[in-house]
């Protein structure tokens, strides 16, 4: 085995550990879309890793971080990833679908749908995509870096997290959690993994709300489909509106 790449769900420190155990490589990541593809890549042969970011952009492309107005960000801002056009392997239109075509682009910008942040050394870290965004208290929250720190806890086998609905905070951070052999969910358990994330992220960042769950949906290719998840949820909260609410803090949304 010489070289090992992945796309479409951002690799965690755990995974990239995983790789180096097993294969003894860094897994390199890429990121890019079928409107156009392959404009960002780590590659461990020229540059260090960063666990959580998905690498540079690649030679010949120019991606940025950009606002609503098109206008590119400075490093440590959230904002959309764009890429400028002209570019070689940027698509042309949308097949008879001028509309789209033009809200794909923002400026000499075509926009990616996601959102993300870029550092110092031009390493740029996939937060998630717009609609996956969660907005709780003022906060702008992404999935993924909970997502990454709730699979370091033992019990963890997989994790998919979504904002829902909050009267106070607009929205919460909800983890779905599906546990690995040997773990039963309880009340305790939830609390355990709770105070795990929040003593590794920020305060605003850990789920306030745990369900355990046997399965998590996935597309054909094995990325969590979140927006199935919020989905079920709005239907619970339908369903369940002329009910007493439960409590938002999680403590027995250890359900299953």
């Amino acid at each position: 085995m010489r070289t090992i790449a992945s796309g479409g769900e951002p690799l965690g420190a755990e995974l990239l550990t995983w790789g180096r155990q097993t294969f003894g490589l860094t897994i390199n990541e890429f990121y890019g879309q079928t409107e156009c593809n392959m404009i960002v890549s780590s590659c461990a042969a020229i540059m260090p890793a960063k666990p959580g970011h998905m690498g540079r952009p690649v030679p010949g492309h120019e991606v940025a971080i950009v606002d609503e107005q098109g206008r590119r960000l400075p490093p440590g801002t959230l904002g959309q990833i764009a890429v400028k056009r002209p570019d070689p392997v940027m698509f042309l239109e949308y097949w008879y679908n001028p509309q789209a075509t033009r809200q794909k682009f923002l400026g000499e910008w075509l926009l990616t749908g996601d959102m993300g942040i870029v550092d110092e050394e031009g390493y740029i870290r996939f937060v998630g995509r717009n609609d996956d965004i969660i907005i709780s208290a003022g906060y702008r929250i992404g999935p993924g870096e909970i997502e990454d720190c709730l699979m370091g806890h033992p019990a963890v086998n997989m994790a998919a997290v979504v904002g829902v609905p909050d009267p106070v905070r607009h929205e919460v951070v909800k983890a779905f959690i599906v546990l690995k052999p040997g773990y039963e969910p309880d009340t305790a358990l939830a609390e355990e993994i709770r105070n795990y994330v929040k003593d590794r992220l920020a305060a605003h960042e850990y789920p306030r709300e745990i369900e355990f769950v046997d399965a998590l949906p996935l597309t054909a290719t094995g990325k969590i489909m979140r927006r199935v998840l919020r989905e079920r949820q709005t239907g619970k909260s339908d369903d369940n509106a002329s009910e007493p609410p439960r409590s938002t803090d999680g403590r027995q949304d250890a359900s299953m």
